[in-house]
């Protein structure tokens, strides 16, 4: 088992607490008894729920914030050179842990499942975390989303399993060395980081390489991406790969995915048998993710059947098709979904849920990279809707590249003869969709930046009209 504490995390602090991947491994070393402190660009409530495991969170970045008997500071990627308390560490030589060496410390002694790929990650880490607890396994999680049942992305389980969600933007998930590793899918991403496929493939397979000697790839037999990878590290003789997909050559072959409103029934076969479980989250994409939950719990000796009805238990996570509200007969769904991918799985399936009702979507673009490489895909995606609607870039950690703005999007979206409206003020959305929903359609808000907010505002205001 592992240590309660690694000896160099027993007093970490945290630079940028709040964020998802940040939060999920300082909650997990509070629930291990270290002494966690950390600073955050404002209030939230995942400060406060760290508050509540004992952590000491600032709000704003100051030198004075880094206490002199911290045993390390811990920084994300998104963590820039001139931060305050990054530059103090530097005088006081506190060693500097990145994220990912933190998470990878967390997991020494543990039987692991990392969850990687481009799309798709945080509802499988998910999946998988529910189904485990669920089996009385009491697993160690660390997920990029909070779960809509324990309403948290990470807790200290005494079982001897830990399931984590493997951040490959970076190449930062070339640091764990799992028993189990899921790839999802492989696509040209993280424009910022990787100039070509071929650095995405190169960085996977080093990802792949570091499943320990008798370990298991559970991979995607259907996404092109994932072929090439599968085809690229087969001659690994320490490596067991298991694919899954509709393809019929795949290891665990998906047989029929048949819709139920807002839920899916999925019917696999496995080891010559077939196994039908439901999903209770709506399209083909989110079901793929639930056999490729299933597959990585196969592969550490979970029996399949009892997998399946536990996973059927998973409700969902925040940000991704959460259901916000009803207001005057139109529900608004929110998604997490930026990349074209995603949009159009995310699309495809509230078409799949509506029936014969309208769906409208509002979409912020997330980063100015990732915009100038695939906006146009982006505008083809939208063009699946009824009627979009189309806000400006959000930044993130990004400064704006000259030329380089949502109307490529909007042009590409009408051009693929899609109903696009482009809105640069945030604030006046929730009128713009008060004057184009009516009873029955569907609003799905979508996008990585703060388009989640819009949800209750745009329900207040149907509710109001």
């Amino acid at each position: 088992m592992a240590p309660a504490v690694p000896s160099a995390m027993e007093r970490p602090h945290f630079i940028g607490i709040g964020g998802a991947g940040m939060s999920g491994i300082a909650k997990i070393l509070a629930q291990r008894g270290a002494k966690v402190a950390g600073s955050d660009a404002k209030e939230s409530a995942t400060a406060e729920a760290l508050r509540a495991l004992g952590a000491t969170v600032h709000i704003g970045h100051a030198a004075e914030y880094l206490s002199t008997d911290a045993s390390c500071v811990v920084v994300s990627s998104a963590i820039r050179a001139d931060n305050p308390e990054l530059a103090r560490a530097t005088e006081l030589s506190v060693p500097v842990v990145h994220r990912s060496d933190a998470l990878a410390s967390l997991m020494i002694g543990l039987r692991s499942i990392a969850v990687a790929g481009t799309h798709g990650k945080t509802t499988t880490t998910s999946m998988l975390a529910v189904a485990l607890t669920e089996l009385g396994l009491d697993p160690s999680y660390a997920i990029g989303g909070d779960l809509e049942g324990p309403g948290t992305n990470a807790r200290h389980g005494a079982g001897d399993i830990f399931v984590a969600e493997a951040d490959e933007s970076d190449r930062s998930f070339q640091k764990y060395a799992p028993e189990v590793a899921i790839v999802l899918n492989v696509e040209l991403d993280h424009h910022a980081n990787y100039a070509s496929m071929d650095e995405i493939y190169d960085s996977f397979e080093t990802f792949v390489g570091k499943v320990v000697p008798g370990g298991t790839l559970v991979i995607s037999a259907d996404q092109p991406g994932a072929v090439e990878l599968t085809a690229r590290v087969r001659d690994l003789s320490t490596l067991k790969v298991v694919t899954y997909g509709e393809s019929e050559s795949a290891d665990v072959r998906v047989h029929k995915v048949t819709p139920r409103g807002l839920t899916s029934e999925v019917t696999v076969l496995l080891g010559g048998r077939f196994l039908t479980f439901t999903v209770s989250v709506p399209g083909s994409h989110y079901a793929h993710n639930a056999v490729a939950a299933l597959a990585a719990g196969v592969a550490l000796g979970i029996p399949a059947h009892n997998l399946a009805s536990a996973i059927g238990k998973y409700t969902g996570v925040k940000r991704r098709l959460q259901l916000k509200g009803e207001a005057a007969g139109v529900q608004v769904i929110d998604s997490y979904a930026h990349h074209p991918t995603e949009m159009t799985a995310d699309i495809e399936a509230m078409r799949g849920a509506a029936a014969d009702a309208r769906l409208l979507v509002v979409f912020q673009p997330h980063l100015f990279s990732r915009t100038q490489e695939l906006g146009t895909e982006m505008g083809q995606a939208l063009a699946l809707a009824d009627a979009s609607v189309v806000l400006d870039i959000y930044p993130a950690r990004e400064d704006p590249i000259p030329g380089i703005t949502s109307t490529l999007i909007i042009d590409a979206a009408r051009t693929a003869g899609a109903d696009v409206t482009a809105v640069h003020d945030k604030a006046t959305v929730p009128d713009v969709i008060a004057g184009m929903a009516k009873p029955g359609d569907l609003v799905l808000t979508m996008g990585a930046g703060d388009v989640t907010d819009l949800g209750p505002v745009i329900l207040a205001r149907l509710a109001g009209r």
